[in-house]
């Protein structure tokens, strides 16, 4: 497969990982886990998640729609790779420092989300991080 396709790739999961986002305050429970919060901090909380997802389809719309330019070696593809490259390589790193195994270990859907998503973030990070790399020289 070629680069150009691996970011295509990369653009739908990310696409559908924002379009998620609408479900997380249902499958998450925050209504519940979140009542004991003042209003202020639980409106902070869920606009924060809806830009968020924004962001995210944002980003994955650019890399399905706009592939071939991310691929041209000029100066605005190298700086949108790069911070790419950097953002999905601190939510990867993120994965295994701020969420505690407890919140995972021992259940077998957290346990499998939480393979599924290290290797998504791994996979994001490495098509960007290998698209930077293409377009630098």
């Amino acid at each position: 497969m070629t680069l150009y396709i691996h970011l295509q790739i990369v653009g739908t999961l990310l696409m559908l990982l924002g379009l998620s986002h609408i479900f997380f305050n249902r499958f998450f429970g925050w209504e519940q886990e979140l009542a004991a919060v003042s209003l202020l901090t639980r409106r902070v909380f869920f606009v924060h998640n809806f830009f968020i997802g924004l962001v995210v389809v944002l980003s994955g719309a650019a890399s399905f729609f706009c592939a071939n330019a991310l691929l041209r070696p000029d100066t605005l593809s190298r700086a949108i790779l790069a911070g790419m490259t950097t953002f999905w390589l601190c939510r990867l790193l993120a994965q295994f420092v701020a969420y505690d195994c407890a919140i995972w270990r021992g259940d077998r859907f957290r346990t499998f989300m939480h393979v599924a998503c290290s290797l998504l973030w791994c996979y994001v990070t490495a098509t960007y991080g290998i698209a930077f790399l293409t377009v630098r020289n």
